[in-house]
């Protein structure tokens, strides 16, 4: 298969086209930048050069396509405090690969989160099934499944908010001991008892494989191992990994500790992966996330 992809010199991709290539599919990936087309080209990929912005090369490179796996998003505009501009990108971007590939019964596997599943107002474990009514990127979620009806072989991967593993050089891990670093503490807010879903990069990239080959039209997906970490945990094995205090913060000093992550570190979303595991014959097979913070790659790199 001929599989397109966004957001291919990125975290997860680092580990899904390999997995791709590995499974007898030819890649073509998205890349903005030389850098980034360095990165894409060195994966084993194709480089087709673009951005999120360019609708007609997107609509066109899904039309070659055999299927596409949209991971991009503007994260640069969500540090920058433009979270609403980067998620009316995502939902152009969305509707305009959801056009191309209307009738043709083509895989188009998408990107939502499952801190996503906030919107629905869950009291308990949330999973695929459950489906939060709109809001932020909650509208790209519901617009990709619902090109289902739309003879589009569709599935969204709601990442964990902690997608994890040596790969990993930019998300809420390393931020938070970045964080740590800077301040001389790792923080937690309250008691620290809100819960956090994860997953492990290389069992993530499998399962937005398995989607592309499988998954049935209008399915959601969690590639979870940890279904919900304390953050006092999380922090307590940060510092002392560390050598800095794991303290309690109040609401109001989230944003001086942790910049644009301020606004998540409260929330509580705990998720499952047992339906995914049902419907792609997927297990985790890797280490879960405080396993992989004894490890040194997070601790050795600035």
């Amino acid at each position: 298969m001929r599989v397109f992809i966004t957001g291919a010199s990125g975290h997860v991709a680092a580990a899904l086209i390999p997995d791709l290539l590995s499974a007898g599919h030819e890649v073509v990936g998205l890349a903005r930048s030389d850098a980034s087309a360095e990165a894409v080209r060195a994966r084993g990929a194709t480089v087709r050069r673009g951005d999120l912005d360019d609708l007609d090369g997107l609509r066109q490179a899904a039309t070659e396509a055999d299927g596409v796996i949209h991971l991009a998003f503007k994260h640069d505009l969500m540090v920058a405090n433009d979270y609403a501009g980067a998620v009316h990108a995502d939902l152009a971007v969305v509707q305009t690969i959801g056009d191309a590939l209307a009738g043709t019964g083509k895989p188009f596997v998408g990107t939502s989160g499952t801190m996503m599943l906030l919107a629905a107002g869950l009291d308990r474990t949330g999973t695929e099934d459950d489906v939060a009514p709109g809001g932020p990127r909650v509208d790209a979620e519901n617009l990709l499944i619902g090109l289902s009806g739309h003879g589009v072989r569709s599935s969204v991967v709601r990442l964990p908010p902690v997608v994890y593993s040596a790969l990993d050089k930019h998300g809420f891990v390393p931020t938070l001991i970045a964080a740590a670093r800077r301040t001389g503490r790792s923080a937690y807010l309250g008691e620290g008892a809100n819960r956090w879903p994860a997953g492990h990069t290389l069992d993530a990239a499998r399962v937005y494989r398995l989607a592309l080959e499988s998954a049935p039209a209008g399915t959601r997906l969690h590639p979870v191992n940890d279904e919900g970490i304390p953050l006092r945990q999380i922090a307590e094995t940060i510092g002392r990994r560390l050598g800095v205090p794991a303290v309690s913060i109040p609401a109001e000093e989230s944003a001086a500790q942790f910049g644009f992550l301020g606004a998540a570190v409260g929330v509580d979303n705990p998720a499952s992966s047992l339906r995914t595991q049902e419907v792609l014959g997927w297990k985790p097979e890797h280490q879960g996330l405080l396993a992989e913070l004894e490890e040194d790659h997070y601790f050795t790199t600035a």
